[in-house]
């Protein structure tokens, strides 16, 4: 796939969910411009929020190729507009299960679910508990382990993962070598694939000579995760 992905489809339309006893879903909903076949529920790191320049970025650009894409507030998000998530994070898991139902409410076909650093995260371990929760993931900047602490891996639920996933790492990312991911990839039985952004960062971003912008990026991740997608449809192994 070829050329820039066109962000210029319809625009983002708030979208709210405030089911009595659940939690509420607070975001974003991008719908392509024909009828979609399959849906993507996309949260942010900690620290930001669905308005994230990146994540506006790959929504217009997946609903541009034919998918409705959700991008999402988690819980603690919506609780306060700034500051970091708490210790415990079952809430903002129950929240991304909220808006994935959601959405599965909206449109036929399969559903995705991703996010970026810790709303990838978040999204891993909510599917390892319930597989049956969505089709695909796509994970930006997994964050392997905290700074500076490279022991510290945050893999314990890799071996029950069992949706296929994309990851999607900068090679100078310093919350995970690209060495120390693909080993951890090897835990999880799941096909996998992995894309390797050279010279960028943890926001997948790069700055000066070749310069990468968030559409930049979604120019390279959504054919790769398009890739994925389909290769489960005709059973085939993910690809490289």
């Amino acid at each position: 796939m070829g050329g820039r992905v066109s962000l210029d489809g319809p625009a983002a339309l708030p979208f709210v969910d405030e089911t009595p006893g659940e939690p509420a879903v607070r975001g974003y909903l991008h719908r392509p411009a024909g009828e979609a076949e399959d849906s993507l529920v996309l949260t942010h790191g900690a620290g930001s929020n669905c308005q994230a320049p990146l994540l506006v970025a790959i929504a217009a650009a997946f609903a541009s190729a034919g998918l409705s894409v959700l991008r999402c507030d988690l819980p603690y998000r919506q609780a306060s507009p700034t500051g970091p998530p708490p210790s415990a994070a079952a809430g903002d898991r129950a929240g991304l299960r909220r808006a994935v139902l959601a959405v599965r409410r909206l449109a036929q076909g399969r559903v995705f679910l991703g996010g970026h650093s810790y709303g990838g995260r978040q999204a891993s371990m909510l599917a390892a508990d319930d597989p049956a929760l969505a089709d695909g993931l796509l994970l930006l900047s997994y964050p392997l382990h905290p700074s500076r602490q490279p022991s510290n891996l945050r893999t314990a639920h890799f071996p029950r993962l069992r949706t296929r996933a994309l990851f999607v790492h900068g090679s100078r990312d310093p919350l995970g070598s690209i060495e120390a991911l693909r080993q951890a990839l090897a835990l999880v039985p799941a096909p996998t694939a992995l894309l390797v952004l050279e010279g960028r960062a943890h926001d997948l971003s790069r700055r000066g000579p070749g310069r990468a912008t968030p559409a930049d990026v979604a120019d390279e991740v959504v054919p790769a995760f398009l890739a994925l997608v389909r290769s489960a449809r005709t059973g085939a192994d993910a690809p490289d």
